[in-house]
């Protein structure tokens, strides 16, 4: 299954298991996250529902990208100004795409009855 998400400006198309690089998000390496703003889900060209529909995450590192050098010079006039930036960003292992919110409902209407039965 694959979804594109929305994230820091930017469209990613991802499946469980990919590793994407993200504009930085707020969160210390191993931590898990949920992706929620899903633009499009489906499995070949069968399309999916996008209610309730997560895609999680975990962080894989903080980091910064190359550093770009920005340079300027006015010819004639002994002008010349040098600045480096380093973007950081944030590299990110997909997890899963899936209904967590309907399986959490399931999981737990199956225990009910059964707890019911236990108690009968």
């Amino acid at each position: 299954m694959f979804a594109i998400v929305r994230t820091g400006g930017k469209q990613y198309r991802v499946a469980a298991g990919d590793k994407i690089v993200v504009e930085k998000l707020d969160g210390e390496a191993g931590a898990s996250i949920t992706l929620g703003d899903i633009l499009l889900a489906g499995e070949g060209s069968e399309m999916a529902s996008l209610e309730g529909l997560t895609v999680t995450a975990e962080i894989i590192a903080q980091a910064k990208a190359d550093k770009v050098i920005v340079f300027k010079k006015r010819r004639r006039h002994n002008y010349r100004r040098k600045n480096g930036h380093r973007q950081r960003h944030t590299i990110l292992r997909i997890t899963a795409i899936g209904d967590h919110k309907a399986a959490d409902k399931k999981s737990t209407e199956a225990a009910a009855p059964e707890a019911s039965a236990a108690q009968a």
